[in-house]
């Protein structure tokens, strides 16, 4: 097992944590863009801890804002497209970004993908599809649905944007931190121009919330990006995507959610998948 895997699994591991608190503390949430705004903030704080060059500045200059405006537009649209669409099935949809991953890491990168990982990218995408909601035929909107494929896109576009920065000699702590500052802007003109409002400004709530999902966020950007300065985009960003797994066993285990036969099943090829391409 490589650095580079041991990266994409400590992303993994992040990122089921930080959905997990989602779910503990989405119902205290009152304001989206406050939320990304903040989160932006705090992961900016926990980012200062990490050194930064101004070595190939305006590539590291670059492709931070690139990946940023990927990274923070991505997000906003999910949450659009959450706002007219079940989240179960935008959530779904958006995990199917590593589809266009592997793709753009095998044509555009070129990046060669072995049978073994073939397999395990194809256990991926049945794991993520057995995750889909039954009812997601109910109330199906075409807008939502359109807003989280193209989430998935800006999603793909963003770590595939880190490889190619990486391998150009962007710095990755710097092109993190370029990031969490388009984070921060991105929230304020959401919540300016979407939202029309600022009240998030007094409700102690969404700083909690914000606090911890922000040092979680820095911790997952951390690792993906350092997964990606060493190991191909094709077969590193589809093991993060399988977070979801571990999220919901914590469900299972603290919050008393129903697992049925088709989730385990759905489980056992994330857990399969991950294995695969891992090794």
């Amino acid at each position: 097992m490589t650095t580079a895997i041991l990266f994409a699994l400590l992303s993994l591991f992040l990122t089921a944590l930080n959905d997990f608190v989602f779910k503990l503390f989405a119902d205290k949430m009152r304001s989206r863009g406050g939320f990304v705004a903040l989160v932006g903030l705090f992961w900016l704080i926990a980012q200062l801890f990490f050194p930064c060059t101004t070595e190939n500045f305006r590539t590291t200059l670059f492709w931070g804002i690139v990946s940023g405006f990927m990274s923070v537009a991505g997000n906003i649209l999910l949450i659009e497209a959450m706002g007219v669409q079940s989240a179960g099935l935008c959530s779904t949809i958006y995990r199917m970004n590593m589809v266009f991953v592997v793709l753009g890491g095998y044509f555009l990168l070129g990046e060669q993908i072995s049978p073994m990982h073939w397999c395990g990218i194809v256990l991926a995408l049945f794991a993520i599809i057995a995750f889909l909601p039954h009812s997601s035929v109910v109330g199906f909107s075409r807008l939502g649905f359109g807003l989280a494929v193209l989430a998935a896109v800006l999603r793909s576009i963003m770590g595939l944007s880190y490889r190619y920065g990486f391998e150009h000699g962007a710095d990755k702590n710097t092109v993190v931190m370029i990031n969490c500052m388009m984070w921060i802007v991105g929230g304020f003109l959401y919540s300016i121009f979407r939202e029309r409002s600022l009240k998030w400004l007094k409700d102690p709530a969404i700083y909690k919330y914000s606090a911890i999902s922000g040092v979680l966020v820095g911790g997952i950007v951390f690792g993906m990006a350092g997964s990606l300065k060493l190991g191909n985009a094709s077969r590193v960003l589809p093991i993060a995507q399988m977070s979801f797994i571990l999220t919901f066993i914590l469900s299972v285990i603290f919050l008393k959610e129903k697992c049925d036969m088709r989730k385990i099943l759905a489980m056992a090829s994330g857990v399969g998948a991950v294995v695969l391409l891992a090794f």
